[in-house]
């Protein structure tokens, strides 16, 4: 498969607003797929994306059903995940096959997970024979491997082939990808030994071997590589591509630094989102579906809840004795909570970038508790002082004093020991460690206050 990129005459940064979405709108109603199709033309496929996305969802069914327009396939590929999968139920299996022969092979397996399973096969039945087996060896992968992302339209030539034969290869070959950095140089085995630059090789004799000129092909990529860790491995060592080899090391495809790009921000957005306990919520959703996402953990944030609530009511006599306590037991609670989740905020992402190892985590607990009793010192001052100005109770100022200051300790020790403690486990930190965090700074919190209250009344 080849992805046409004729985009370079195509407006950028289109600018549109209400009154356009109503004009494309109205264009539907209309049936005028004429108007909309040239204005897509005119247009930037990811703006017109972006005009699709921001259209009702009856609109965009409208939209797909008009007769004469067919959806380009570059702006297929722009639009986002759910978005795709809901045109996609509005596609027919001959519209889905000539957008999958118009895409390169990664981006149409990503289409065809969304496509459902019993029309999935009728599709790929369509398909050529060589595109067909491409992209059922790809399904056969884990969603999250470098397979799934990995291209399977790659240049590679012998090592003993000169610049010249190499230029007229390149030249004459209609199935090579449109376009390329780099040139992979292969054995007789089809081993990835070398890689080329496509501009050294424009710049070097053509009585040159191609072999005298390679640089050896150190990044190799497992085709069940984490797509993750893949990831990593691009923003170490700045690469631009590399190439995907099979359990017997044979080079079957590429991945190249876009491809690396969009990974890094989904992962990026994955766990930020995961971190608010959203999951892989998209802004086109509808009401249920976000409903249903957030609906465990909020359920499970109640329970942590009447567990703080419980631990409050072990108090009730201290509190009964000092009604104040419950003015300012939210200040304590609070101040924890938020310095657990900058900790926690933080070792997610170095857990994600593998930043955090065995060698440096005993550091950096010590450097959590350091900011810990720093934090705690600063802030712990500064409310007793405006306790002090406030109630006039120079008891009420210590007790504020020394639980503030074991409620930051602890929420900088926990906001890292959970995250790390749920690795270890399988479990994904950024999707279940909020809950426990924001419950055991809380608890901490509400404890270490009452709990030092009580022993000074």
């Amino acid at each position: 498969m080849t992805l046409i990129k004729k985009i370079k005459d195509k407006k950028v940064n289109f600018e549109f607003n209400k009154e356009y979405i109503k004009v494309v709108t109205d264009k539907i109603a209309s049936n005028d797929a004429l108007f909309i199709t040239n204005s897509f033309r005119e247009m930037h496929p990811a703006d017109a994306a972006d005009i699709i996305e921001h259209l009702s969802q009856n609109d965009r069914e409208n939209l797909i059903k008009l007769n004469n327009f067919k959806i380009d396939p570059e702006v297929f590929i722009e639009l986002n995940e759910s978005v795709q999968s809901e045109i996609t139920k509005y596609l027919s299996s001959e519209s889905i096959v000539r957008i999958l022969k118009n895409l390169e092979s990664d981006d149409a397996i990503a289409i065809l997970e969304n496509v459902d399973e019993k029309n999935k096969n009728s599709i790929l039945s369509a398909l050529p024979p060589k595109d067909r087996f491409a992209l059922l060896e790809g399904l056969s992968y884990p969603e999250d491997s470098a397979a799934r992302i990995m291209q399977r339209e790659f240049t590679a030539i012998p090592s003993n082939w000169s610049v010249g034969q190499t230029i007229d290869y390149l030249r004459e070959n209609k199935d090579l990808p449109d376009q390329f950095l780099e040139i992979y140089i292969v054995d007789e085995n089809f081993k990835p030994i070398g890689i080329v630059p496509s501009s050294k090789v424009l710049r070097t004799p053509r009585e040159s071997k191609m072999s005298s000129i390679m640089e050896d092909s150190t990044f190799l990529v497992p085709v069940d590589m984490d797509r993750e860790e893949v990831g990593h491995l691009f923003e170490n060592y700045n690469l631009n591509s590399a190439c995907v080899i099979d359990k017997n090391n044979k080079l079957v495809g590429m991945i190249t630094s876009d491809d690396v790009l969009t990974v890094l921000k989904e992962e990026a957005e994955e766990d930020a989102l995961r971190l608010a306990g959203v999951g892989d919520e998209e802004i086109t959703d509808g009401v249920i579906t976000k409903t249903k996402r957030r609906f465990n953990w909020l359920l499970l944030n109640l329970f942590t809840a009447f567990l703080a609530t419980y631990c409050i009511s072990l108090f009730g006599a201290t509190i009964e004795q000092m009604v104040v306590l419950a003015f300012l037991m939210p200040i304590v609670a609070s101040m924890g909570g938020n310095a657990g989740m900058q900790t926690l905020a933080v070792t997610v992402r170095t857990l994600a970038t593998n930043d955090l190892t065995k060698n440096n985590f005993n550091q950096n607990i010590l450097k959590e508790f350091n900011i810990g009793i720093l934090n705690g010192i600063i802030f712990a001052i500064i409310s007793s002082f405006i306790v002090q100005l406030w109630f006039q109770d120079i008891q009420l100022s210590l007790i504020i004093s020394i639980s503030m200051i074991l409620t930051m300790v602890v929420a900088g020790l926990f906001g890292i020991l959970v995250p790390v403690t749920l690795k270890k486990m399988n479990i994904d930190p950024a999707i279940a460690s909020s809950v426990f965090v924001t419950t055991i700074t809380d608890v901490i919190g509400f404890v270490s206050f009452l709990g030092v209250g009580a022993y000074f009344l």
